[in-house]
């Protein structure tokens, strides 16, 4: 019984209810600084002070605190697990993000910005961005399975909160991010980099650029630049946006870091009174925590989380029964967690994710996802100042107009204009940024040969008629349409022969629809051919002979140029049209470098990353046949 009243303090029931009233207060906070509920934010704010105080003296006064670390143990480490694991699913995904905050204009303009310490950079991190990536990732689920087991409790709260204090930090900063600021960067460059030499010129005519040393070797200059605000954290990838259309927004993201750091330090400082797990304690935690990541599996649609929790807290506690002397503890049970995180981990990046949340997993419909936007709602509010009352006005446009205080010279001054959103609008899940092209400079041969390549040279290719220079011999093609011979002095030219050829405001072709309205096409996506893994070369060639059999279309999409391209083929052999898209799509269009993706009038019906490569006959009995 000395233990039970341990963990339950004076009143079992009493605690129960003080937590719930402490959380209810939390949950008013959140509702008190959201931009959604900004009419009634003081009211929720102060409910959300007074229940949450309330439920503080309440758990002091009955001693609760050791229960509340319990409850704060399931949600934290069910939490971290969740985390954890979606990130672990796109470790990829993660780095990119974790890309952007390590740029100057991110997290290192903070440091910038308070310290005024202008040679600070991070941008060093950006090669190991994956390599932190990984190890975030599967440290979170370690710590959350220990945090639910009572393992090595003080090292792992010590851990948890300079993790939740890292993630504060990163949501702090794109909560606050202020684009329309500035802030000073000094880098050094060596003059055998080209940006050096870029950055010399620009000093010449850039007031925000200044050289403030130079030698024989190395450049260093003053910039001005603006904060690179992320409007999206990244905390739970792309799962959010993929199961909900959205994901958090950075003031959400802020709030959710503050709750989970506030847990976090009930966990910290009750430390000392933590011990390992009994197996009765075990049982309700693993139950507990198990019931807290259903939830996130619902929202999410994915069952997975569930499963892995489960079978990452069941073997941490074997290998803590069964390990013998040097696996038989706290070490062994985070080691085993670490070695199946690594699998899972390991797995997805040689393929894909096995979850894919963004908006071309398969079954997607790209031109759905391509218009499921939804447009906005905002409003101007002006504020002005009375020069005579000093009293601040604020005004919406139609006030402003019907007020006519411009009017009212010396009495009125502008203070600032804010635009308020009244509905929040969606941007689209596929952008514009999915815009595949040609440039008709980097046609080849191959692409020629294509019918809508064909189709568009047709449909642009005018007469033009050929004015000549006497003196030099130069010739001056113009446009039949807009040619009229009275302009030219004919002693000194001559008017030539009439030729049909293209409109040279046609110089790009958009595959865009091509792709869609494709009753099938293969598409080799490759961010990087330089960098790609075409191993599985053969079977993209078998796959093309086929296709070529059957008349269906097969192309590179890619960013490469075209002297890469024709390096590409002569090296591989697999001589298919190429496109140009945007990088950074390309990258949400697959982890994998290369990746065969199958289209069928748009909707996506297979991808497979370059260590799965089907075969023609694999395709066609797994993929053609379903209807």
């Amino acid at each position: 019984m000395v233990a039970i009243k341990n963990v339950y303090g004076k009143s079992f029931i009493l605690n129960i209810i003080f937590m719930l009233i402490n959380l209810t207060g939390l949950t008013f906070l959140l509702f008190g600084y959201h931009e959604s509920f900004k009419s009634s934010e003081l009211l929720f704010q102060i409910i959300g002070y007074a229940l949450f105080i309330a439920g503080l003296l309440g758990i002091t006064i009955f001693q609760g605190w050791m229960m509340f670390s319990y409850v704060a143990r399931v949600l934290v480490g069910g939490l971290f697990i969740v985390s954890g694991l979606i990130k672990a699913n796109d470790p990829l995904g993660f780095s990119y993000k974790l890309e952007e905050y390590f740029e100057d204009g991110a997290l290192a303009y903070r440091v910038k910005e308070f310290l005024g310490w202008e040679t600070f950079t991070l941008e060093y991190l950006i090669e190991h961005a994956l390599a932190l990536s990984v190890i975030i990732c599967i440290l979170e689920i370690v710590l959350g399975i220990l945090a639910i087991i009572g393992g090595k409790i003080r090292l792992t709260s010590w851990l948890m909160l300079g993790m939740m204090v890292f993630f504060t930090l990163l949501t702090w900063h794109t909560k606050e991010c202020n684009p329309s600021k500035t802030f000073v960067d000094v880098d050094t460059y060596s003059l055998n980099e080209s940006i050096a030499q870029i950055k010399l010129e620009a000093a010449d005519t850039s007031e925000d650029i200044k050289i403030l040393e130079q030698s024989a070797t190395y450049v260093t200059v003053s910039e001005v630049k603006k904060p690179q605000c992320v409007d999206d954290c990244g905390c739970f990838g792309d799962a959010m946006k993929g199961s909900l259309g959205r994901s958090l927004t950075p003031n959400e993201s802020f709030w959710k870091d503050i709750i989970l750091l506030y847990l976090v330090i009930l966990i910290f400082v009750s430390q000392k009174r933590i011990s390992a797990n009994n197996l009765r304690e075990n049982a309700l935690m693993t139950f507990f925590s198990l019931v807290f990541i259903s939830i996130f599996s619902w929202i999410f649609g994915w069952g997975l989380p569930i499963l892995f929790g489960l079978a990452c807290i069941l073997a941490a506690l074997w290998i803590k029964r069964s390990g013998g002397v040097l696996l038989g503890n706290d070490w062994g049970a985070a080691l085993l967690v670490t070695v199946i995180c690594s699998l899972f981990t390991l797995y997805v990046l040689m393929y894909n994710p096995i979850k894919d949340y963004r908006p071309y997993a398969i079954g997607s419909d790209i031109r759905e996802k391509m218009s499921d936007g939804i447009p906005g709602e905002y409003t101007n509010v002006l504020t002005y100042k009375n020069l005579k009352s000093g009293e601040n006005k604020t005004f919406t446009q139609e006030e402003y107009m019907a007020s006519k205080i411009w009017e009212e010279e010396g009495v009125w001054e502008h203070l600032e204009t804010k635009t308020i959103t009244l509905k929040a609008g969606k941007l689209a899940s596929i952008t514009e940024q999915f815009n595949p092209t040609m440039t008709i400079a980097s046609l080849t041969k191959v692409e020629r040969e294509l019918p809508v390549v064909q189709a568009f040279t047709a449909e642009n290719t005018v007469p033009f008629i050929d004015v000549i220079e006497k003196a030099s011999g130069n010739r001056y093609p113009q446009l039949l349409e807009e040619f009229f011979a009275e302009d030219w002095d004919t002693s000194q030219y001559v008017i030539g022969d009439t030729s049909m050829r293209l409109n040279e405001f046609a110089d790009e072709i958009n595959l865009l629809d091509y792709i869609l309205d494709s009753e099938r096409i293969f598409i080799v996506v490759s961010r990087n051919i330089k960098t790609a893994d075409f191993s599985r070369v053969q079977r993209l060639l078998g796959i093309k002979e086929q296709a070529d059999q059957l008349g269906i279309p097969m192309l590179l999409m890619t960013t490469a140029a075209k002297e890469e391209i024709e390096q590409f083929r002569e090296e591989t052999g697999l001589i298919i049209p190429y496109c140009i898209n945007d990088e950074t799509e390309i990258k949400a269009i697959t982890r994998s470098n290369p990746t065969l993706m199958v289209l069928e009038k748009g909707v996506v019906k297979g991808k497979f990353p370059f260590r799965s490569t089907p075969s023609w006959d694999w395709l066609n009995k797994n993929i053609f046949t379903k209807e």
